[in-house]
């Protein structure tokens, strides 16, 4: 049994013996999961943060299943593409909503030129993702509208936010799903009393501020889990949340102890479009 097949069983263990919260899930498509999260595919470093995202239970708790048509929006350096686009390619559909290649913005068009290069260079895993140009407030294509089964967005409330464009981006994200679809949200938690916690500046935001800013758009919360909470982190950061792994924006200064503390403590948020 080589390297990769033993992971995946593994993990397939870890995951049956955890999921039985987030609802039901058929032995294959845990191995299909499992398979898609551990396998050789993903770039250097990005299987060792499988123990602070858990991935499994995250999009067995949102409900994806392979069949499905499943938009990713803002997928940054396609940490999620990686486990998407294999699960969901001989069934399924995957739409990466990433930033425009040619924006006016440096930082957009360098950001979108590693995520195209990305997928380019691995065809046999990412040939069948369907790009879209997601750039809010005036970019705004997710999928087809009314046609995706779920929406999944990871840890970009705060950017949205800050920039003023969380309710067009919210709203698109409706647009594109059917009635009764899904959307998924993972965002780094907040303290409700801090009111930087509200704005994005420091990565996190009050949980209750998130589910109320989504519901307003025509979501119902129907679902939370503590799938991706971390009880060892204070959110007090001089930096916010990106004096944390991956980050470490603080260099050498107290890295041990961000190292100790991991990735932050988030919220896993299951909404249905009504």
């Amino acid at each position: 049994m080589n390297e990769q097949t033993t992971c995946a069983v593994g993990a397939v263990a870890v995951a049956m013996a955890s999921l039985l919260m987030a609802g039901p899930a058929s032995a294959e498509h845990l191995e299909g999961l499992a398979v898609a999260t551990w396998g050789d595919h993903r770039a250097e470093g990005n299987r060792e943060r499988n123990r602070y995202r858990h991935p499994i239970e995250t999009l067995t708790f949102f409900g994806v299943a392979p069949n499905m048509t499943v938009a990713e929006v803002s997928p940054g350096g396609g940490w999620y593409t990686e486990i998407l686009a294999p699960y969901l390619r001989e069934q399924g559909k995957l739409y990466a909503a990433a930033y425009d290649p040619e924006s006016e913005g440096e930082y957009y068009r360098n950001s979108a030129k590693r995520f195209r290069d990305k997928l380019a260079a691995h065809p046999q895993v990412y040939d069948k993702v369907e790009l879209a140009v997601f750039e809010p407030p005036g970019k705004l294509e997710v999928a087809p509208a009314g046609s995706a089964d779920v929406v999944l967005t990871f840890r970009n409330m705060h950017g949205w936010l800050r920039n003023d464009t969380a309710r067009a981006a919210v709203d698109a994200m409706h647009r594109a799903l059917k009635p009764g679809g899904v959307l998924g949200v993972v965002q780094h938690r907040g303290d409700p009393a801090n009111p930087a916690h509200r704005t994005g500046d420091e990565g996190y935001i009050d949980e209750n501020y998130v589910i109320g800013f989504i519901e307003a758009a025509g979501f119902e919360l129907v679902d939370s889990s503590e799938i991706n909470a971390n009880p060892a982190d204070p959110g007090d950061h001089a930096v916010g949340v990106w004096a944390l792994p991956p980050s470490l924006e603080l260099g050498e200064q107290d890295r041990e102890r961000y190292l100790r503390i991991g990735e932050s403590d988030r919220m896993t948020l299951k909404f249905v479009k009504r």
